[in-house]
């Protein structure tokens, strides 16, 4: 690694860093206003804003040309300086040890929503929009807000991070300039957060709740206020089908609402949308069906955790309602496939993405047709476009990573003793970004009774599932670190 791509680095990062620190007066803001000592989260923000401040200050007249390497680099690097200033609040105010506050403050700026607490209407509220917080800022990705920072420091350079962050099987950009396609994600971004607070509000949740709830669900997060999750407001249905209509939109490619905002729909009418609409609407009813054989609530009840439940599960964010695992085997069955397939590429959401479930379908269908029509040229199309071999074989790559990294995990922890389901769904939890999964850590349950070492070991694969495999695992190849 030069030194060229180290000072890179080490004025983005800091960058970020400042920014983040700007960014913490919120918890700490909401602290004051209730009362709670912020001496302690005062005092480090004050620090972390220096530091970063003095990095970049130093570094301020060097210019700047991120290459590909260096953007994996410092991608890369982001997420420890997350983790860790996102973790040293959680530990100044709350009982956990340094690896359990680790593994919150990841698995909120990974957007996974999978907590330690036990007790969570007990911790102080600036805690509570702390976490909240960082689910907002990972859901867009905080690369992506930095590339607006990035392009003012160096226009050349923002469209080598922007692709070592975004995910999906191709970057589209819906601006000529990368730093407005930024920034007016983030418009749309803060336009739906403010739309489903007031949504919420309308149905009667408190200010604090619905803020930090709207938070969590346009970043598909997970993270509630609330010991009882979304299943505090069971008797309003009006707040759950909000939450699921916002849960729907946030799992759709930000760009389709760019283009529709422009007044260009035909994102809409995408295959990728369309699969994901289908099944969701799929899942949902027969989810409904198997409900009302299975129990003796009414259509209404079941209906509506029934397609709350299956957008949760299917665009990754992790709010729960009722403990779906009481619904029987073929419920369970259904949500983990909607667990692994996850929302659109360039969504907030995590999983598998529909859009790579698309091509390995249609890769599989045209390798039938070859084997019976050895001399045909069969093409595979999404959206009449013809795909690419580059890219089947980016996807085909990134299922092998996505398999062998939830294999990995899962066999760790049945080794450390847990049992099969706890184990399997623990790793796709973490690896998809999810929260929530099945057996100890089920919707009624909670990761706090895993081990230091299994809460850094989990932290790791959250970080790899939000990167999508390929920018992470590059650290570890030879040629990487080959200068060039």
């Amino acid at each position: 690694m030069d030194i060229h791509t180290l000072i890179n680095s080490a004025k983005f990062i800091s960058s970020i860093g400042t920014g983040l620190a700007l960014f913490f007066l919120i918890p700490i803001a909401t602290g004051l206003w209730y009362g709670e000592d912020m001496k302690s989260f005062i005092l480090f923000d004050l620090l972390f804003f220096l530091f970063n401040a003095a990095i970049f200050g130093a570094l301020a007249r060097r210019r700047m040309q991120m290459t590909v390497k260096g953007a994996i680099f410092s991608v890369n690097l982001i997420w420890l300086l997350l983790g860790i200033g996102g973790a040293i609040p959680l530990y100044l105010y709350t009982d956990v040890t340094p690896s359990g506050a680790f593994f919150e403050a990841i698995s909120g700026f990974t957007t996974t929503g999978a907590t330690i607490y036990t007790q969570i209407e007990q911790l102080p509220k600036s805690i509570l929009m702390l976490r909240s917080l960082m689910h907002w800022l990972g859901g867009m990705g905080i690369i992506v807000l930095g590339v607006g920072l990035f392009s003012l420091i160096n226009p050349t350079g923002s469209l080598t991070m922007f692709r070592a962050e975004s995910t999906g099987i191709q970057l589209e950009k819906a601006t000529p300039k990368i730093r407005d396609t930024a920034l007016w994600l983030w418009g749309i971004y803060f336009l739906f957060t403010s739309a489903n607070t007031l949504l919420l509000l309308a149905g009667g949740m408190g200010f604090f709740d619905a803020v930090n709830h709207a938070f969590s669900t346009i970043a598909t997060g997970g993270f509630s206020t609330r010991d009882l999750s979304m299943g505090y407001w069971n008797d309003a249905p009006f707040i759950l089908w909000t939450t699921t209509l916002f849960m729907i939109i946030s799992g759709i490619n930000f760009l389709v609402h760019l283009k529709a905002l422009r007044g260009d729909f035909s994102g809409w009418r995408s295959e990728e949308v369309r699969w994901y609409l289908g099944i969701f609407l799929l899942f949902s009813v027969l989810l409904t069906a198997l409900h009302l054989l299975n129990g003796s609530d009414g259509f209404g009840y079941s209906a509506t955790h029934a397609f709350f439940t299956v957008a949760s599960l299917l665009t990754t964010t992790g709010f729960t309602t009722l403990d779906y695992e009481l619904w029987g085997a073929a419920p369970v069955a259904l949500l983990l496939i909607a667990m692994l397939l996850g929302g659109n590429a360039g969504s907030t959401a995590g999983g598998m993405k529909t859009i790579r479930f698309v091509v390995l379908f249609k890769n599989l269908r045209a390798q039938l047709k070859q084997i019976l029509q050895p001399s045909a040229v069969i093409g595979i199309f999404i959206d009449r476009e013809r795909v690419g071999s580059e890219i089947i074989g980016r996807v085909s790559g990134f299922l092998v990573l996505f398999i062998a990294t939830n294999v990995l995990v899962s066999l760790y922890l049945f080794v450390r003793g847990y049992d099969p389901m706890t184990s399997i769904s623990t790793a796709v939890a973490c690896v998809s970004n999810i929260g929530p999964g099945f057996a100890l850590i089920g919707p009624s349950q909670n990761f706090h009774f895993y081990s230091d070492a299994d809460k850094l070991l989990l932290s790791a694969a959250m970080i790899i599932g939000r990167l999508e495999f390929y920018t992470v695992v590059l650290l570890f190849t030879r040629s990487f670190w080959k200068r060039y």
